[in-house]
């Protein structure tokens, strides 16, 4: 067996084991170095790696962007938004099922992370959710399964990192997720007034908000509503590039905290731990990842892969059904930005030699790690929003079913229909 293959099944046992990722990634290449005493990595070069990973320009964006949604958070923005979403879903069948979708959707523009807008939604809605008679799985599963959307809008953190390792427009990746996320909220909400017209669930309102309510409810939204546009836009005219606009959305974070008077010093140094914390989680992967990445690239195996694959595959779109079925099953095991580092640099390539647009292809491999979050058995997103909720995972996983068919269904279209990724970014930036 391959020094190789022989670290990769480490790698596995390792993340069975419950072993913290970077470190199981970090125990792999280690491995390698053990069964191929002959090879050129040494502890330096590994060091090296690691560090060249992290030092990336494009990775500097990420810990810009979580620090944004982190003063969302804290300074007042989310309350509004929450006000503007409960006004603008009342008259709609599903209450608070619906303004959990909404949010999740807006919140989307500002917070980048998934985790952390379900964290968030978990702690400020299903309380009251269960109170209007959603059963605690179902509110579970909606609060869970809408936080989905937000890696598809922009500034999605693993649109930065995906763009980042295979050289691919990061500025058309935050736009080729905006129709897709479309389409997935209106489909969620969908199934929750299916869902609460069968169980009962009022409304939150029995008539539709007037145009003055709409309005007085916008107007403290509007301006956390602008943030999304200004990085797009920002990065379109050539104002700032995609790490830039980290640092730019910072400081407009910074100023409607100030505008809204509830940014505390208290508030600040929470934010600071929590961008310090996620940063740090994420850029050990990152930098464990990429020396990974490096020998799998030493030894040939993202060559070797795009011949068997082509070999294999005689069209694109067995190709691009095989690769779904290997991310679901990697993304339900393996942590997503570890397996998105290792084999975004190997699958890009065999998709780019098949003909496939790199934006697209860039959008259904991050959906399809989205959805290995939400999957058993090692589904992170699925286990976060489970313990503050206080939900059992049978409960959830019973509950979530209908949603898990609905992501299917969407990666599928996102798979099969490019245009549904690729007609904005051509749109925005031309062909």
């Amino acid at each position: 067996m391959s020094p190789v293959m022989l670290s990769a099944i480490a790698l596995l046992v390792l993340l069975f084991l419950n072993v913290p990722v970077f470190v199981s990634i970090t125990g792999a290449c280690a491995a390698y170095a053990i069964f191929n005493p002959s090879s050129m990595l040494s502890a330096m070069l590994a060091m090296q790696r690691e560090i060249s990973g992290m030092q990336s320009v494009p990775m500097l964006a990420i810990p810009f962007f979580v620090a944004t949604g982190a003063l969302m958070n804290y300074c007042g923005i989310t309350d509004r938004m929450l006000k503007f979403c409960k006004v603008l879903t009342q008259h709609m069948y599903g209450g608070l099922g619906q303004v959990n979708i909404v949010l999740s959707t807006l919140m989307g523009g500002m917070s980048g992370s998934s985790l952390a807008d379900a964290a968030m939604e978990a702690k400020l809605l299903v309380p009251d959710m269960r109170k209007a008679g959603y059963p605690n799985g179902f509110a579970s599963a909606i609060t869970a399964a809408s936080s989905l959307i937000t890696p598809l809008i922009p500034p999605g953190i693993a649109a930065i990192i995906y763009g980042s390792i295979t050289g691919t427009s990061i500025g058309r990746l935050f736009v080729a997720g905006i129709v897709p996320a479309v389409i997935l909220c209106l489909a969620m909400m969908i199934i929750v007034s299916r869902y609460s017209r069968t169980h009962g669930i009022k409304k939150l309102s029995e008539r539709r908000a007037t145009s003055k309510e709409l309005c007085e409810a916008f107007k403290p939204a509007i301006l956390p509503l602008c943030l999304p546009i200004i990085i797009i836009g920002g990065i379109r005219l050539g104002f700032f590039t995609p790490t830039e606009a980290g640092a730019i959305a910072i400081f407009y974070a910074l100023i409607l905290g100030i505008l809204y008077g509830e940014i505390k010093l208290d508030n600040l140094i929470t934010c600071i731990r929590e961008t310090v914390a996620t940063t740090s989680s994420i850029m050990l992967i990152v930098g464990a990842a990429t020396c990974f990445s490096w020998i799998l690239t030493w030894e040939k195996v993202p060559q070797n892969m795009t011949s068997f694959l082509i070999s294999l595959c005689k069209n694109k779109y067995i190709f691009i059904l095989l690769v779904n079925i290997f991310l679901l099953i990697v993304g339900m095991f393996i942590e997503a930005t570890a397996a998105q580092i290792v084999l975004a640099p190997m699958l890009a390539p065999v998709a780019a030699a098949f003909g496939i647009d790199p934006v697209q292809f860039g959008m259904v491999f991050i959906f399809n790690m989205a959805i290995g979050s939400l999957t058993p058995p090692m589904g992170n997103l699925m286990f976060v929003t489970c313990s503050v909720t206080k939900c059992t995972t049978e409960e959830f996983i019973r509950d979530c079913l209908g949603f898990y068919i609905l992501l299917f269904a969407v990666l599928l279209l996102m798979s099969y229909v490019p245009m549904i990724s690729t007609w904005l970014p051509n749109l925005v930036y031309g062909v």
